[in-house]
């Protein structure tokens, strides 16, 4: 959520910042929310004030008449500031709606765009895969090698599920162990995370747990979801807490099942793995002083490049269009790996990382006590370590052989415990 104040005071950027994303969002009723409940805050401590004053005055030597009077007087202010009470709440809560409708600004040099065509190619890492043979798509090897079935996942529990079998739920395992020893080595603190979120930690990251345009499960009468990422677990971590500035940045990193409703999500580009409605993932999440922000997101970035380069994946690196930043991120970063199984070989998206500055930070009360003693909002970062389904996709296709195996990348093999997948007899 952005500051009030600042929205007042850049009015005009912030409208053109929500242009440029292509949002729907009002920062003129922002604004005009926020001074009516500015006016309705100070009309409603004048009038305690007022309060207090025949509260004293009630205690003095009177007469009949001027007791009277008094108490008639103080009846008629507590009526009135009971419904100064109730017009200020109705205003605050208009203002909080119409206000988490307000995306974060946008960094200045995040292209301009509608949607993920126009992102920026700014790196890459190797180049597409070449094969002496027809490759085959994830799918084609999963179910050649019984490693994936998709059939029994729908029978079981709907479309856009799947059971990992034999060597790949190894493969997955590697996956994991291989990218926290990655991230062991940076210093992240590991966790897994609960599954489930309260509601207001979803809406304090910027997941909207409700409605058709909502991507997560919520449980009914409950008042909580099934989380989509552990960025919302590890960013609710601290909720309403005064972190101490001598113990940032926090670098955590959380083990998760994620839990996305895909709504809409249908096509070739969504085949398989790549889009499915369960699937495991190791996220980073970091909280650190504003100042140190841009630095650490570039950091994260760097973490999610060494990850894939060490598997002899390769990838490109692109700054993420205004229009496809996601309303809480200021800068977002794509990790596109190259798929040699999807539309006969195009790249697709395997990790992101975003700053998201003080917006999530606001909305989740997140603060550190500055050295002027003022306590300020930190600013939070995220960012894929491994999607395991994504990842899997890159490592079955990238390293098919012409007999039908795969190849383990090297190193994953001494958590899979096995170099080769192997047709089966």
């Amino acid at each position: 959520m952005l500051d009030y104040r600042f929205i007042k005071e850049n009015l005009d950027a912030v409208k053109a910042n929500i242009t440029a994303r292509h949002m729907t969002a009002n920062a003129d009723a922002v604004v005009a929310l926020f001074d009516q409940r500015t006016a309705l805050t100070t009309a409603l401590q004048a009038l305690q004030t007022k309060r207090n004053d025949n509260a004293k005055a009630m205690k003095g030597k009177l007469s009949d008449e001027e007791r009277k009077r008094l108490i008639e007087e103080g009846k008629a202010i507590k009526d009135e500031i009971a419904r100064d009470e109730a017009t200020l709440a109705k205003a605050e809560a208009d203002l909080d709606a119409a206000g988490r409708l307000i995306p974060n600004m946008a960094h200045p040099d995040a292209p301009v765009g509608k949607e993920d065509k126009d992102n920026t190619e700014v790196k890459r890492v190797g180049e597409p895969t070449k094969f002496g043979f027809e490759p085959k798509d994830h799918v084609q090897l999963g179910e050649a090698l019984d490693l994936i079935d998709f059939d029994a996942g729908t029978k079981v529990s709907g479309v856009k599920f799947y059971y990992l079998k034999n060597e790949a739920v190894f493969l997955e395992q590697a996956l994991i162990m291989y990218a926290l020893n990655v991230l062991r080595k940076h210093g992240f603190t590991p966790f897994i995370t609960p599954d489930v979120a309260k509601e207001e930690i979803l809406q304090g990251i910027g997941f909207n747990p409700r409605g058709k345009e909502s991507n997560v499960y919520n449980i009914e009468e409950e008042g909580s979801c099934l989380v989509a990422t552990a960025e919302i677990t590890l960013g609710g971590y601290h909720k309403d807490e005064i972190l101490p500035k001598e113990k940032l940045p926090l670098f955590y990193c959380g083990l998760s099942h994620c839990f996305r409703r895909e709504a809409g999500a249908s096509g070739q580009f969504s085949k398989g793995l790549y889009r499915v409605h369960q699937f495991n993932k190791l996220e980073m999440f970091v909280y650190c002083l504003p100042e140190e922000s841009d630095a650490l997101h570039e950091k994260l970035r760097l973490i999610e490049e060494e990850i894939f380069t060490g598997l002899g994946i390769p990838f490109r690196v692109v700054d993420t269009c205004t229009g496809d930043l996601g309303a809480p991120a200021y800068r977002k970063w794509d990790l596109e790996a190259w798929m040699p199984g999807r539309n006969g070989g195009e790249w697709g998206e395997v990790t992101s990382t975003s700053n998201c500055t003080d917006f999530q930070a606001r909305r989740l009360n997140v603060r550190y006590k500055d050295d002027d003693g003022k306590n300020k909002f930190v600013h939070m970062l995220n960012g894929t370590a491994i999607a395991l389904s994504r990842a899997m996709i890159a490592v079955l296709e990238n390293y098919q052989q012409a007999d039908g195996s795969i190849k383990v990348p090297a190193p994953l093999v001494a958590y899979c415990g096995f170099d080769v997948i192997k047709p089966r007899r």
